[in-house]
């Protein structure tokens, strides 16, 4: 496949957007850009910072100081998140990190930041990016669009195998009532809610495995070579 084009894949929490985006990018040869990983790690410097984020000047001199970039690991090939130079990718997956991002994604100068960094990234084409709002905010013009979606206990019960390995003494309930509550505030903000875009093709893995989504998605992909 020589000619190269912009994935996007967007859908709730713990559908496995990110596991899908990072296989069709290894298979591609495309660059796999975590936008949620960029929200994450902007949170994890407001944390740490003790900024007001209600304070639009505080966000804003914030966001200055802020530098994010992805940097391949050399031993798994995978793209990692650094922030001020500082690899942050386990420290920004943690539960704290997971109960505010959504409070932060929310707001407007911090999504314009994130978004302007997104599309700069996605200038050469061959890219594959996940999250809430690319398909309808960063790349309205993606060549092709996902979402995803699943069955929510489904997705509860992946989530909550994911953070279990981090921390055992997680329970499934405040597992599931952060799904809820980040679902709510992502489909609910004001700046680019989390919403299918009109031209995306929907896809529901609660029954799939991940090489049959992936198949799936590298068939849709071939379609969208051929026809550009």
């Amino acid at each position: 496949m020589s000619k190269k084009i912009i994935i996007t894949i967007d859908g709730w929490s713990s559908c496995g957007k990110s596991t899908l985006a990072k296989q069709l990018a290894k298979k591609l040869g495309y660059v796999y850009v975590d936008s949620g990983a960029m929200y994450r790690a902007i949170t994890l410097y407001f944390l740490r910072n003790h900024i007001d984020w209600t304070d639009k000047k505080e966000v804003n001199a914030a966001l200055k100081e802020i530098h994010l970039d992805f940097r391949s690991n050399e031993q798994t090939g995978d793209s990692e998140m650094y922030l001020n130079d500082e690899n942050v990718e386990y420290v920004i997956r943690d539960l704290i990190i997971a109960e505010k991002v959504s409070d932060i994604a929310a707001i407007k100068e911090v999504r314009t930041f994130a978004v302007a960094q997104q599309q700069k990234m996605g200038t050469k084409k061959g890219v594959v990016m996940d999250g809430r709002d690319i398909g309808t905010v960063v790349f309205p013009k993606a060549e092709l669009k996902i979402f995803m979606t699943a069955d929510n206990a489904v997705r509860v019960e992946r989530r909550f195998k994911e953070m279990y390995e981090k921390n055992p003494n997680v329970s499934i309930e405040e597992v599931k009532s952060n799904l809820e509550m980040r679902d709510y505030i992502d489909s609910n903000r004001e700046v680019s809610p989390l919403r299918k875009a009109d031209d995306a093709l929907v896809l529901d893995n609660t029954n799939l495995t991940e090489a049959e989504q992936l198949s799936k998605a590298l068939a849709w992909v071939k379609e969208r070579v051929k026809t550009k």
